[in-house]
């Protein structure tokens, strides 16, 4: 096993040292008495995948309330994209704090909103004229742009593609292609929803254009591009296994939607904000998405969310028709400026090409030891392994979701926090922050080669 880095212990508490350590079993004594306490309180539904409960944080690391040390490979599932408590936007928000924390926007308005949108416009795919509103979630950010999209078109159904997820509210439980445990005795769900087939090529092995080809396919024969208002995709698929579309097919998708006056929308809540190397996925295929969805990292871990497209397409709704009671709250705003300029100033998003580079180098040389690695995958800081059976990698490609059930715990149980994802819950996904360093993924990638070898 490898061992156990001692941190040093002389960093100030706020800032916790940059090293994994562990001190006590996981979880450990106080996190397993806090875990006690929230049984109580807090339904099963709200579920934590590994039950430590954390005291700080900074940069890549997490530190728990019993002084474990995690590197952190999950940033929150992509939303400390920056690096968590990062001086410039903390100091955004407590500025703010002793300001004002709330008037509504649609009351009484504030610059922080107005700036947001004006960043937005900048870094978005496109040249035209756009429009944002700023709401509270991703999922929020989801019915929005749908709604926005129906209004505008005139049109009722909504394509979505398989493998996608985007939430949990109503009519994103409907728009996700797996049902457990998202909508799992939930229903009736929102209706006019269409799954099409997407593009998959560790499993159906098709290039772009047959992809796009059986794609659109689907569309116009079980919707019709007449009664369709948008079509939504994720230009890397998050919770589905961080799939990269093969080469064309997203182009090939918004050229039909533009031709057939469907609005083509991108969920770039987790892809989005500097992950991949660019401000959004969308710029790796030279996709110029009508609207466009944002969340997650879009201010360094407070709530916040956008809907950005268009400005024909976004004025489409009336006065009154958009909006929230805590939309563009004035903290997280403040806190989303100061992570623009923050990814600008330290030149964050040449990190993400550093990190997939030394990601998928360390995972190339685990695979060459372990047959059960089928597929490596993603782009920058957003990078998935999927996991098979033995001997079925040039095959059938079994999924193997008991061995990253297994991968996952044991690198918990050493310090490194790993997230799982995939259709049918066979990915590893590695989100960490801009922030790693080459030396916390070389030290979580031994970990995670110990555990392949005791699997």
């Amino acid at each position: 096993m490898t061992d156990t880095v001692l941190a040093d212990t002389s960093t100030a508490p706020s800032e916790p040292p940059r090293e994994r350590r562990i001190v006590t079993a996981i979880p450990g004594p106080k996190s397993q008495e806090l875990h006690a306490r929230r049984l109580k309180v807090v339904p099963p539904g709200v579920h934590s995948v590994l039950p430590v409960y954390i005291e700080s944080a900074h940069d890549a690391i997490l530190r728990d309330v019993d002084g474990n040390q995690f590197i952190d490979l999950g940033a929150g599932i992509g939303v400390t994209t920056v690096g968590h408590t990062q001086g410039p936007v903390v100091e955004a928000a407590k500025d703010q704090l002793d300001k004002f924390l709330h008037t509504l926007f649609t009351i009484t308005p504030y610059e922080s909103y107005v700036r947001v949108a004006e960043l937005l416009a900048e870094h978005t795919p496109g040249d035209f004229e756009k429009r944002s509103v700023l709401v509270n979630s991703g999922a929020e950010a989801v019915e929005n742009g749908v709604k926005i999209a129906r209004k505008y078109t005139g049109r009722r159904a909504v394509a979505v593609l398989e493998h996608a997820y985007h939430g949990r509210t109503n009519l994103t439980m409907a728009m996700n292609f797996k049902a457990a445990p998202y909508a799992t005795g939930f229903g009736p769900l929102a209706g006019d929803v269409f799954h099409a087939p997407s593009s998959y090529p560790f499993h159906d092995g098709l290039s772009g254009a047959e992809a796009a080809a059986r794609t659109i396919s689907y569309l116009e024969k079980h919707v019709g591009a007449s009664d369709l208002a948008a079509l939504v995709v994720e230009p890397i698929q998050g919770e589905g296994g961080f799939m990269v579309p093969a080469e064309g097919y997203l182009p090939a998708l918004q050229e039909w939607a533009s031709a057939n006056g469907v609005v083509f929308i991108a969920d770039e809540i987790q892809s989005g904000m500097g992950r991949t190397g660019a401000y959004f996925a969308s710029e790796h295929f030279g996709l110029v998405p009508d609207l466009l969805l944002s969340a997650k990292g879009i201010a360094g871990g407070l709530p916040l969310a956008a809907v950005t497209g268009r400005a024909e397409i976004m004025d489409a709704a009336q006065p009154g028709g958009l909006g929230g009671t805590f939309g563009g709250n004035p903290v997280a705003a403040a806190a989303s400026v100061a992570v623009f300029d923050l990814i600008e100033r330290d030149g964050l998003l040449a990190n993400a090409a550093r990190i997939e580079k030394r990601l998928k180098a360390g995972l190339s040389a685990i695979a060459e030891r372990f047959d059960i690695i089928g597929d490596i995958r993603g782009i920058g800081a957003m990078v998935a392994i999927e996991l098979v059976q033995p001997g079925t990698a040039s095959t059938t490609k079994a999924p193997n979701a008991a061995a990253v059930g297994a991968l996952a715990a044991y690198a918990a149980e050493n310090g490194v926090l790993i997230l799982t994802a995939g259709t049918y819950g066979n990915v590893l996904r590695f989100l960490p922050s801009l922030a790693i360093t080459d030396e916390q993924i070389d030290d979580a990638l031994g970990v995670l080669a110990d555990g392949f070898a005791a699997l």
